[in-house]
């Protein structure tokens, strides 16, 4: 299990910059495409062997000078909840100010391990500056400059030390996991009830009022799994928080410990940026993915084109990994519901797919001889061998005399030769050129 880290404290700290620092540690920045989980304030990143998730919560804080501190308390309250290990930003050029003391309040009464980092601390004066921050009452600070690096090894260091250590998988745990995803008041909970047939959730009109992931035993078309609902029961006095970082905060660990997303949305306000940015999360963390477009029966003036004219725009936007079961469905009405856990039960069974390497090569190089790579200032790319990686997910190997001379296009003409022969809807496949 991927453990999530939090960057906390007022804004104009620096939070940002060390953020992009960790995350171009590996070169894993969530997307390219602009907005993903809001201006990709989501990466991951790696230190000393050990992999975690990086959430910077300053991208999510809104509003005046005023509102901010307000705004930070719960940015910290949520932070707490949900992260393993929290660093606490402050800025050695303005000294300690009041909202540092109230951030640093809420992070001792937590009891969840944080780390003070100490910002733009870029020379000896600014080292005996920061003595000041002990009046937080912690024990020990780090003196960073999120702009140049320096002292965030010691920092990391001692930050992956207290991540907590992956979890035995029980066999309960060895259960494939599909987890139904999407943004606030899409219908996810009400989905699950419809298919267990009780209200195993408390489901209201209140977005957002799911709280913890919880795990739902289901065994149907003799393949038994658990179904994790992105959610929970929460007090109403929490509903008040900020949506958009709650979801992120909640997909994100729901994605990346699940094998199977099912991405419900509401058909009736489009497949906008927050659903997509739940879509590119999973394909850059490899899960399988179903589409549900739930409350169809609520679309108006359709006739029999309309399905094929939606698909065709929700396709659009998941350019170039098109290759995705999309099913339209009604919870309220039952509508197609079964049809939907089918469709996750096959694309797991995509994800898991292996190939024996005599199959491989018996299709795909004769392809290849076929359609061999363009040649690059004279030189002949030749590929002879191909196979399958052991990686949970379909990812291929293709060893080749110049691997560095193919390109992109040609990468994704393999992905769907190897789609079209072997079938992977739902699931994305990575292709690798090694030198042979």
């Amino acid at each position: 299990m991927m453990s999530i880290v939090a960057i906390v404290g007022r804004p104009n700290v620096g939070k940002s910059t060390f953020f992009n620092r960790l995350i171009q540690r590996r070169e894993a920045i969530v997307d390219a495409v602009s907005g993903v989980t809001r201006d990709r304030h989501y990466g991951k990143s790696d230190w000393n062997g050990k992999e975690f998730s990086v959430i910077d919560t300053g991208g999510y804080v809104r509003g005046s000078d005023d509102v901010f501190e307000a705004e930070i308390d719960k940015q910290v309250e949520l932070a707490i909840d949900e992260a393993d290990v929290i660093i606490f930003m402050v800025d050695v050029e303005s000294g300690v100010t009041g909202m540092d003391e109230e951030v640093a309040k809420l992070l001792r009464k937590s009891k969840k391990p944080f780390f003070l980092a100490v910002n733009k601390v870029d020379s000896a004066m600014r080292e005996n500056d920061a003595v000041e921050f002990y009046s937080l009452g912690v024990e020990k600070y780090y003196t960073i400059s999120s702009i140049n690096g320096s002292g965030s090894g010691d920092l990391l260091d001692d930050l992956v030390k207290a991540l907590p250590e992956k979890e035995e998988r029980t066999e309960e745990d060895e259960l494939p996991r599909f987890a139904v995803v999407g943004r606030p008041n899409a219908g996810k909970s009400s989905f699950i009830n419809a298919l267990i047939g009780e209200d195993r959730y408390i489901v209201t009109d209140i977005a957002g009022t799911t709280r913890d992931s919880i795990d739902t035993k289901y065994n149907r078309f003799g393949f038994e799994f658990n179904l994790v609902d992105t959610a929970g029961i929460r007090k109403k006095s929490k509903v008040k928080e900020d949506l958009e970082f709650y979801s992120v905060m909640r997909s994100v660990r729901a994605i990346e410990h699940c094998d199977v997303i099912i991405l419900v949305f509401d058909a009736t306000r489009g497949f906008d940026g927050q659903v997509q940015n739940i879509f590119w999360l999973a394909q850059r963390n490899n899960k399988g993915i179903v589409i549900l477009a739930n409350k169809w029966d609520l679309v108006e003036d359709k006739d029999n084109s309309t399905v094929k004219e939606f698909e065709a725009y929700i396709k659009k936007e998941c350019e170039p990994f098109v290759d995705v079961p999309i099913v339209f469905i009604s919870v309220l009405n039952k509508q197609r519901i079964f049809k939907a856990i089918e469709t996750a039960v096959d694309v797991y069974k995509n994800r898991s797919k292996r190939i024996k390497t005599s199959e491989l090569n018996e299709e795909m190089l004769p392809l290849i001889e076929a359609y061999p790579p363009p040649q690059h200032k004279g030189k002949y790319v030749k590929i002879k061998y191909v196979t399958q990686l052991p990686t949970p997910y379909p990812s291929f190997a293709f060893f080749a005399n110049l691997p560095q001379y193919v390109k992109e296009p040609y990468k994704r003409f393999l992905e769907n030769k190897l789609r079209a022969k072997f079938n992977f809807k739902g699931v994305p496949v990575t292709v690798y050129i090694r030198k042979k």
